[in-house]
């Protein structure tokens, strides 16, 4: 997919030294930011957190007050990320942006028909060759009870158990570039919300889901 991925001669936002920069660009953007386990590379436990046989190394929050503590203070931040640098970063969704969490495949496919729709997206992130995160505008709680709870997205051991569209909102989050997998890559931007003018474009979720849905339905 040469026209998605290369053909719009794509900036690419330079990967930041570290989780702490990065984490301190999110909450420049309104962004609340929560610290994250990371794969245990070196350890006897795939992830740093206490679970045995955790099912998502590196891709939840190290607290299980998570949604209170999530910030955009920069001191706040500073000092978790001094405190454990190699900390992921989460970004919680429902409150500034929800999130799309498709297979890859089916993110590839969405974005070119987007493409050839005239659909202007919002940030995409991928989490490998295995899911793509596509970033939309939050919606309110009256709107959620017309579609599904997503309240289970809190709990990493649905991801097998879902493998197709997921939609993360209240209560839910997602890993944020540039934090670490379980192979020992990064999550990372295919359209980053950084480099605009303004306020980051977040587009209307009815939209977006409508492809994403077909997309993953075909797939299926």
């Amino acid at each position: 997919m040469v026209g998605v991925l290369g053909g719009r001669r794509r900036r690419r936002r330079q990967k930041p030294a570290a989780m702490i920069d990065a984490a301190l660009e999110y909450a420049a953007l309104g962004w609340p930011v929560c610290r994250g386990a990371h794969p245990d590379r070196e350890g006897p436990r795939a992830c740093t957190c206490d679970r045995l046989g955790c099912p998502a190394p590196g891709a939840h929050p190290t607290s299980a007050a998570w949604a209170m503590e999530a910030s955009t203070d920069p001191d706040v931040i500073r000092r978790w990320w001094t405190a454990v640098p190699e900390a992921n970063i989460i970004l919680p969704t429902g409150r500034v942006f929800d999130v799309f969490d498709v297979p890859a495949s089916a993110g590839v496919m969405a974005m070119a028909q987007m493409d050839r729709a005239g659909l202007r997206l919002g940030p995409v992130a991928a989490l490998e060759s295995q899911r793509y995160l596509f970033f939309v505008a939050t919606r309110s709680p009256i709107d959620e009870d017309e579609w599904w709870s997503c309240r289970l997205d809190c709990f990493p051991e649905t991801v097998e158990d879902t493998p197709g569209l997921r939609w993360h909102c209240r209560d839910s989050y997602v890993p944020a570039p540039p934090s670490l997998l379980p192979s020992g890559r990064t999550a990372d931007w295919i359209r980053s919300p950084f480099g605009g003018d303004g306020p980051v474009h977040l587009p209307d979720p009815i939209a977006v889901l409508s492809i994403l849905a077909d997309v993953c339905g075909a797939a299926s």
